[in-house]
């Protein structure tokens, strides 16, 4: 708090005495930063907190320069010892056992500081905009379905969560707004993001072994401002602000989540990352595969510790012309949807969940987090943590055959085929060269899907719930949706 405070003033001394020279800022930062009488922890190490198990974690925090600290684990009483850089800074990296605690770690710089109650487990990082931010309890007016039941009998000491305050930013941070690591209770889990939540639960009942949960989001938020300046300077047309810019749209300025709620938290040991959000960039869909698939690799690159799984949720369909005024351009949605299908093929390690049949015409929230966060949940099960025997992720398609006036649409991931529960197909459509799409009848064979209409003699694409709201109708035998998408690029 005191270092964002210096900050501050040093934007309005930039302001009105523009001459004083950059180096003020720094002279701020070495005062902030020496003037620690005992060892100083980031705002995410605290009591109750859980360390990923059986690795090599990172530990990191502040002192005085030139000061030995020693950090001490009571899983293996391991004792670790490194020495202060010239502006304070320390880290360490301890190794850490199997699941299990409670445990204690002593940080000693002379003056010891004692995390208590931490425990080894899975760690998982949440991130996204409003779908992921929306709280157990639901936004106002907007509930989160069974959730009152669910929060009732939340109590777990071995569900741990952790929220990152809300921080926009213009320059990288070292550290967070003060928080907590809280046990999984009512009120804790009452306030922490839904879907993360139901993630976690899930991981916990199959893999009986500890969870925190670290959820980093930001309602309304743009894809670009998760991402660092060093990647977005990539991509043209994107305004990175500068340092003494004021933020007049913390949710839509590029850089600032990432510079407030992500930079501080880089290196805090983790298995992998779960991400909803697209929302915020549905009308601009040719830019979200190259943008995603950057954003990705950047987070991997940062936290060092190689190509962690990244699993995200696919956006449920939802009436996005409510978003622009009469006159104003109308975008489907459906189009992002297609960008976020394909990039699981894009970039390695990523898989998508499908919420094709939870959207609501009127709610851009899904009041369902449950089923979006068990489908993230199965992704991990299966791809991670190598549980066999069950559907984890959607059939999805793969490719398209002509023959004479039938086009026969092929899926993958279909090994038990496909159904529609008995209900007639009615989201198909097809088109000829004229690129004008009609209604199709659509009939499943195994793993593939039928398609014809009068009206197209010769087909060469085809379409399926490629629109801004519809309800998925196309299943695996599992009960997972299949995704909207297209076979043309028109």
């Amino acid at each position: 708090m005191l270092f964002h405070q210096i900050r501050i003033a040093y934007i309005i001394i930039m302001k009105f005495f523009p001459g004083i020279s950059v180096c003020l800022l720094l002279f701020f930062e070495c005062s902030w930063l020496c003037s620690f009488a005992q060892v100083t922890l980031p705002s995410i190490f605290t009591d109750n907190m859980v360390l990923q198990q059986k690795e090599s974690v990172l530990l990191w925090g502040w002192s005085k320069p030139g000061k030995a600290v020693t950090v001490t684990s009571s899983w293996n009483n391991q004792k670790v010892t490194t020495v202060t850089d010239s502006t304070g800074k320390w880290h360490v990296k301890i190794t850490t056992a199997t699941a299990g605690g409670p445990y204690t770690i002593v940080i000693n710089d002379g003056k010891p500081v004692t995390m208590q109650n931490v425990l080894l487990g899975e760690v998982w990082l949440c991130s996204g905009q409003s779908n992921m931010e929306m709280p157990m309890k639901g936004f106002k007016g907007q509930p989160v379905t069974g959730s009152n039941d669910a929060i009732l009998k939340s109590s777990n000491s071995s569900v741990r969560l952790y929220t990152v305050p809300r921080s926009a930013q213009t320059s990288p941070q070292q550290n967070s707004k003060p928080s907590a690591w809280r046990e999984a209770e009512p009120e804790s889990v009452s306030n922490f993001s839904a879907t993360a939540y139901y993630f976690g639960r899930l991981l916990n009942e199959l893999l009986h072994v500890p969870i925190g949960l670290i959820n980093t989001s930001y309602g309304g938020s743009d894809i670009e401002s998760w991402m660092s300046a060093n990647t977005l300077k990539t991509f043209a047309g994107v305004n990175i602000p500068n340092f003494t810019d004021s933020i007049k749209s913390p949710n839509h300025t590029p850089t600032v989540l990432y510079n407030g709620m992500v930079h501080p938290i880089i290196g805090y040991g983790i298995r992998g990352a779960i991400w909803y959000q697209g929302e915020s960039n549905y009308d601009r869909p040719a830019q979200y595969i190259q943008r995603f698939a950057a954003m990705v690799n950047e987070w991997r690159i940062l936290w060092d510790i190689g190509a962690y799984p990244f699993y995200y949720a696919q956006l449920a369909p939802y009436n996005y012309a409510t978003f622009s005024p009469p006159g104003t351009p109308q975008f489907n949605s459906a189009l992002l949807r297609d960008a976020q299908r394909k990039a699981q093929d894009s970039v390695a390690g990523t898989a998508m969940a499908v919420l094709m049949d939870i959207g609501e015409e009127n709610s851009i929230h899904p009041a369902n987090k449950k089923t979006g966060g068990e489908r993230l949940a199965y992704l991990a099960l299966a791809k991670t943590y190598g549980i066999k025997g069950f559907g984890a992720e959607s059939p999805a398609y793969d490719s398209l055959m002509i023959k004479d006036s039938i086009a026969i649409v092929r899926f993958k991931n279909a090994g038990n085929w496909l159904t529609s529960y008995g209900k007639e197909l009615i989201h198909f459509e097809v088109a000829g060269k004229d690129k004008m799409f009609y209604p199709a009848k659509a009939v499943i064979y195994r793993t593939t899907v039928v398609v014809s209409s009068p009206l197209v003699r010769q087909p060469v694409a085809v379409r399926y719930a490629f629109k801004d709201f519809v309800t998925g109708e196309l299943f695996g035998t599992e009960g997972l949706p299949v995704s909207s998408f297209r076979t043309d690029d028109w």
